[in-house]
């Protein structure tokens, strides 16, 4: 027997979670179907913490985005009474020559720069002098560019997701978990949705399956979206309370000129040990399927003697907790917001490139109304790249 819906949301990690819940309170019927049981550590929405900023050096088209989604975690947390979005400042460090590269832009500080005073963001250029006497726990060496902005921070990934789902739930949603879609099909005027014990229809779809969305969606996404296995680490500090959030402000810093050259890290967090530290590659594909959950001593040594070894005072190479985590990256690491060729009545949200959990709820949103009305306040247009 078929079951009939409004929208079926395919993948209910960040993008999912949100678009599911911004469609069930909006009275769709929806139907929410995951591989696994989210909030899980298996995707991209994991990790404990990830960071938001609002001049976002990506693009200025992404600034709506970010701060309507902090507009959303509040009426979140005002909603359930998590916490979900912590504001402990941000800065964002590289060369002073400007030979940087991160998610497919030069001189990410100036493009930062830029961006804030586009759209009066409020912000401040340290010296390394006075980075160091604010923030005693970063090392500069003295040839540096460093933004800082007051209204940065760090979102809970899992909180996130589950506070959402959650919602969605409360809303009148069927959240059908550990229930993979195996494939999505044009029928019609609809479409069609098949796992291993069901068969589903809708009028429309949402698909969010982020690293596994090539497999299930095939050509153009299979071939252009590349997967690529990341790392996290949590360091031992000599010192905790240099990293705590009031005198260590979540960070990218850029100290070369390719995309190896950058990390980005945390404060100390409630519940979580250590100081967390990540780095990004993009020259090695995985599968999600297939990929190394498992992070070796030898990835976190290198870590450190890169990123952490003489930028961070008293920062050991002692790792109290690693994880991996995959990207689905499209190329120039923009969006891709865009209908199915083969399933016209399927809009795809993915790949966010390894930036979106802090855009996540507003693309939720935008991604509903769209569904449902046909336009959404937020303009998607300058990540349809597929269409």
């Amino acid at each position: 027997m078929t079951t009939h819906f409004d929208v079926i949301v395919i993948g209910l990690g960040a993008v999912g979670s949100a678009a599911a819940w911004q469609l069930a309170r909006r009275g769709a019927r929806v139907l929410g179907l995951d591989r696994f049981s989210p909030p899980h550590d298996q995707g991209s929405s994991h990790g404990h913490t990830r960071i938001t900023r609002l001049a976002v050096g990506e693009g200025p088209e992404y600034v709506p985005l970010v701060m309507r989604s902090h507009q959303i975690w509040r009426e979140i947390e005002a909603a359930t009474g998590e916490s979900l979005l912590v504001q402990t400042g941000g800065l964002v460090i590289g060369p002073s020559d400007g030979r940087s590269s991160m998610h497919g832009q030069r001189d990410f500080v100036g493009q930062t720069l830029a961006v804030a005073r586009a759209h009066g963001i409020a912000h401040e250029e340290l010296s390394p002098q006075a980075l160091r006497d604010r923030f005693p726990a970063f090392l500069t060496r003295g040839d540096e560019r460093i933004y800082f902005e007051p209204e940065s921070g760090y979102l809970r990934p899992e909180a996130c997701v589950a506070a959402q789902l959650g919602l969605a739930r409360r809303s009148g949603a069927q959240l059908q978990m550990d229930e993979p879609a195996q494939t999505i099909s044009d029928a019609g005027h609809s479409v069609t949705v098949r796992t291993a014990s069901a068969t589903y229809q809708a009028a429309q779809a949402v698909v969010c399956a982020g690293a596994w969305l090539p497999g299930l969606m095939g050509p153009p996404f299979a071939g252009t979206l590349k997967a690529h296995r990341q790392t996290l680490f949590w360091f031992e500090p000599e010192d905790e309370s240099i990293y705590q959030a009031a005198r260590f402000p979540v960070f990218i810093w850029s100290h070369g000129p390719t995309a190896a050259d950058v990390s980005y890290g945390f404060p100390i967090a409630p519940g979580q040990g250590g100081v967390k530290v990540g780095a990004e590659q993009y020259d090695t594909e995985c599968t999600p399927d297939e990929m190394s959950r498992d992070v070796s001593a030898e990835e976190a040594a290198q870590v450190h003697a890169n990123h952490v070894q003489g930028r961070f005072r008293g920062l050991s190479a002692q790792v109290r907790h690693a994880a991996a985590c995959v990207y689905t990256v499209a190329p120039q690491s923009r969006f891709v917001v865009t209908r199915a060729r083969a399933v016209p009545q399927a809009v795809v949200v993915s790949a966010c490139s390894g930036h979106g959990f802090k855009h996540s709820a507003a693309l939720g949103e935008a991604v509903a109304e769209h569904s449902l009305e046909g336009r959404s306040a937020l303009s998607l247009a300058a990540f349809e790249l597929l269409s």
